[in-house]
């Protein structure tokens, strides 16, 4: 395949095969009907408008489709746009597939269920480890499959995993560098603490929220998981109200989304490694379509920063 479409740099004409993740009906200013298409491959996602669209239009290209389109790439408001100047729906002649324009995670789904199940081992506590370990088994396969975000950050196939297990090596080396931290609360809240999205997501490919999703969040969602967990297991104690604050806590402040802020050591450090983590995953690909001496396209989470890539950079 050609080089991905977020590697194009703005006035490149372009003729490609790209999977519409979602497609959202609009008005213009005209009256007249539009599309705002969010197209993608492996190197990610790119915005497109489909002017003058029909019932017809919204019929053909919805997500999950894959198109042909030859366009331009423009630059609208900071960021790099598709403007489409023909589109049509791949034909079996293509020869294309889903699996052509999915980003997947760096490592194997075996390779980080070896390593989680390592750290489960390592865990002292029964009742925080038994808690984990049923959660982690109850959600495998969904948990191995989905990504932690429908857009921002590790918005790929078995992103979700390879978020906890970058986490994870983080905060093992967070609390060997602070050994009063607790490290079976630290490692269950990794674990834990976005495991709602399997139920919060609509799955890995065209990733949307579910009802539950709008209504609940993977934060409830999940504090009410531990609950059952622990009823399930017939498990009692104070081990299950931390756990179950480590998830309330992990967005850090309520205008983050957090129904509470962390009020133990572990929770406050449960939102650094997450933050961490999150950010850097947003940096390094922002920064991987760059050149050095060029600046990103703005990243609204971080602020609508554009970040500079120094020239001695590799």
């Amino acid at each position: 395949m050609s080089k991905g479409i977020l590697f194009h740099s703005v006035g490149d004409q372009v003729e490609v095969f790209l999977l519409i993740k979602s497609s959202v009906k609009g008005i213009a200013s005209n009256g007249k009907p539009f599309l705002t298409l969010i197209l993608q491959d492996r190197s990610g996602e790119i915005e497109a408008k489909l002017w003058d669209a029909s019932e017809e239009d919204e019929k053909t290209y919805g997500p999950e489709g894959i198109v042909k389109i030859i366009g331009d790439i423009q630059n609208y408001r900071g960021r790099n746009q598709l403007k489409i100047r023909q589109i049509r729906p791949a034909l079996d002649t293509d020869s294309v597939q889903i699996a052509d324009f999915i980003e997947t995670a760096p490592l194997s789904q075996d390779q980080m269920m070896s390593k989680i199940t390592q750290y489960i081992f390592e865990m002292k506590n029964p009742n925080i480890q038994r808690i984990t370990r049923h959660l982690l088994k109850k959600y495998q396969d969904p948990f191995l499959e989905y990504p932690a975000a429908t857009k921002n950050h590790h918005e790929f196939v078995s992103g979700l995993a390879f978020h906890v297990v970058s986490m994870l090596d983080l905060a093992k080396v967070i609390s060997e560098l602070y050994p009063t931290l607790d490290k079976d609360l630290l490692y269950a809240g990794v674990l834990l603490h976005d495991l709602g999205k399997v139920i919060e997501l609509s799955g890995p490919i065209s990733t949307s929220y579910t009802i539950e999703g709008n209504l609940l969040g993977h934060i409830t969602i999940m504090v009410s998981e531990i609950g059952k967990a622990a009823e399930e297991l017939s498990i009692t104690g104070e081990e299950v109200m931390i756990l179950q604050h480590l998830v309330l806590s992990h967005h850090g402040k309520a205008e983050w989304g957090s129904p509470k802020p962390p009020l133990i050591k572990e929770a406050e450090i449960l939102h650094y490694i997450d933050n961490i983590d999150a950010k850097m995953n947003m940096l390094d690909r922002a920064l991987e379509r760059v050149k050095p001496g060029e600046f990103t396209e703005r990243i609204f989470p971080l602020d609508n920063r554009a970040f500079y890539k120094p020239t001695f950079h590799k």
